[in-house]
Formats: C-alpha cells, structure tokens, sequence
C-alpha cells in the first residue's frame, strides 16, 4: 500500500464530499424562457435588456422544446437582411436549437464541468419529471468552485 499524502489535510482546512456539491445546489431556478410563437426581436430584446446570451424554449407545460441564443438570433437577422424579409414575422420556433442537451441535477459539479469542456456548450437545462426546473452555466460552475476555494475538494 503506498503513500497518499505525507502531509495529510492542512490545518484549519475542511476536507468536501464531492458527492455533496450537485448541479441542483449551484443552478438558476429562476429562469427567463421565452415561447415558440415569440418573435424573434422580442427575444433580442429580452437578451440585450437582461444581459444573457439565450434562454430556454418552453411550452405551455413548462415542457423544455429549444435553446434560442444569441447567435440564433445574429443568423435570423442576417439573413432577414440578406433576404431583405421582415424580422417581424420571424417566430422562435423556426430559429431555436430543438435537439437539446440536458444535465442532471444531482450530478456533481465536476462531472458538470467536464461536461461542459467536453460538450462546448455555455449552458445546460435541468428537467425533472419532464418539466424545467432550472439552467446550470459555465458561470455557475465557477462560483461554485470559488465557494469552495481553500477545500481540499477530494476526501
């Protein structure tokens, strides 16, 4: 049996249950979602005046149908532009993201993190029992780990 460590935790310092730090701890549940049948500049106008990049697409049951982005909406209005159509007619279901990545909520903040290096995605929808209860980004992810800075993170 070899040595692990030779100097043991430091003083003052706690050790922390990786299985304890789950995405459901550190996710938004208080989420801006937008609907299918928006138009397309409302959501632009959502995401300039809240200062986020996209949100979730809900359906009347808070059923999760589509991400819609920033650059969701960039490639509408572009070629809006280029096609010289109106952007009023546009609807956020015809520019979303249907085929969604979810994460789930009781996974740890590490494997989250992996997750989202691996996935090259900003942001991850949580469902439980088929509905939306929350959103966990890169942003969330990292105040956690600033929580927890100063923790030896492996017992």
């Amino acid at each position: 049996m070899g040595i692990k460590s030779f100097e043991g935790p430091r003083k003052g310092q706690t050790q922390v249950d990786e299985t304890s730090l789950k995405v459901k701890d550190y996710m938004t549940r208080d989420l801006i979602t937008f609907r299918p049948t928006q138009n397309v500049e409302e959501v632009v106008e959502t995401l300039i005046k809240y200062k986020i990049s996209g949100g979730p697409v809900v359906n009347e049951n808070n059923e999760l149908i589509g991400i819609i982005s920033e650059g969701d909406c960039i490639k509408q209005i572009s070629e809006s532009r280029y096609y010289n159509t109106p952007t009023q007619d546009s609807q956020v279901e015809n520019h979303m993201v249907k085929n969604v990545e979810t994460i789930d909520g009781n996974l740890n903040i590490f494997d989250a993190a992996n997750k989202f290096l691996s996935a090259k995605r900003r942001r991850f929808p949580i469902i439980e029992d088929g509905k939306l209860v929350g959103q966990i980004s890169q942003k969330d992810i990292l105040k956690a780990a600033m929580q927890l800075k100063g923790h030896n993170w492996k017992p």
